[in-house]
């Protein structure tokens, strides 16, 4: 079962494309996090996921919010990706190693190895205020997410 709203976001910290060390907790206070889990790096449905994401990042950064996107690949497979998806601009973070850590920690790792399809909105207080599992194929919309930031005010 996956962390619930109210619960505090269990804490992480994960390589990201862009080279750098993520930590959730460097986030507390200052900026909400979306955390959007995908199942996997060069598949249609994340690649559309991402890419919207990078097209409502101006929004994202308006409502003093950091976009993560998390699979289950590596760090070089995210470079890739991120180049082939046009660039992206805010952290697509490696849970490669131990595989699925931060995907068991919240409750979202599937038994064939990758992560279900998932979205938590964290507070900069580090409380979890949005928490959806989506159906793999499922395309989430931004709309829901959009409106858990502005609910926070």
């Amino acid at each position: 079962m996956s962390v619930q709203v109210g619960e505090t976001a269990p804490a992480f910290e994960l390589p990201s494309h862009r080279g750098e060390t993520v930590r959730l907790s460097s986030f507390a206070g200052q900026k909400n996090v979306v955390i959007a889990f995908h199942p996997l790096a060069f598949t249609p449905v994340c690649a559309t996921q991402m890419q919207n994401y990078e097209k409502e990042k101006s929004w994202f950064d308006a409502h003093e919010t950091h976009l993560l996107g998390l699979s289950v690949d590596a760090v070089p497979a995210k470079i890739e990706w991120a180049k082939a998806l046009g660039g992206i601009n805010f952290d697509l973070l490696s849970d490669f190693h131990p595989h699925g850590g931060v995907a068991e920690a919240y409750g979202v790792m599937r038994d064939g190895g990758i992560s279900e399809r998932a979205i938590f909105v964290v507070d900069k207080a580090g409380a979890i205020v949005f928490a959806k599992v989506y159906d793999i194929p499922t395309l989430p919309d931004n709309a829901e997410v959009r409106q858990a930031i502005e609910a926070l005010g």
